[in-house]
């Protein structure tokens, strides 16, 4: 079982950073972007289901969290990372699409 402990920067760059939904979602909505600025919203959209997920996983049992502190600081560390995986998905993207 995983333990989410109090508020400490690190741990919460390193949960934004490794976080493999805000990758994936991130670098999903990238390549599927129209436009480029849509990618801000594919990093919002990234943080919100992070946010879910780690919310559910919590709810579950599957980690502890007790009084993790800096909720928001993951939020915006998940949606700038998640803005950067989407900026990475868009720029591999197939430009052959109408």
């Amino acid at each position: 079982m995983i333990e989410l402990s109090p508020f400490r920067p690190l741990d919460l760059t390193l949960i934004a950073l490794l976080n493999p939904v805000v990758i994936l979602i991130g670098f999903w909505m990238g390549r599927r972007a129209d436009q480029w600025q849509k990618l801000v919203v594919a990093g919002f959209a990234a943080a919100f289901v992070s946010a879910m997920m780690i919310w559910f996983a919590v709810w579950l049992g599957l980690v502890v969290a007790k009084g993790i502190g800096g909720e928001a600081g993951a939020f915006v560390l998940s949606m700038l990372f998640g803005t950067l995986w989407a900026v990475i998905g868009y720029a591999t993207r197939s430009r052959s699409r109408p």
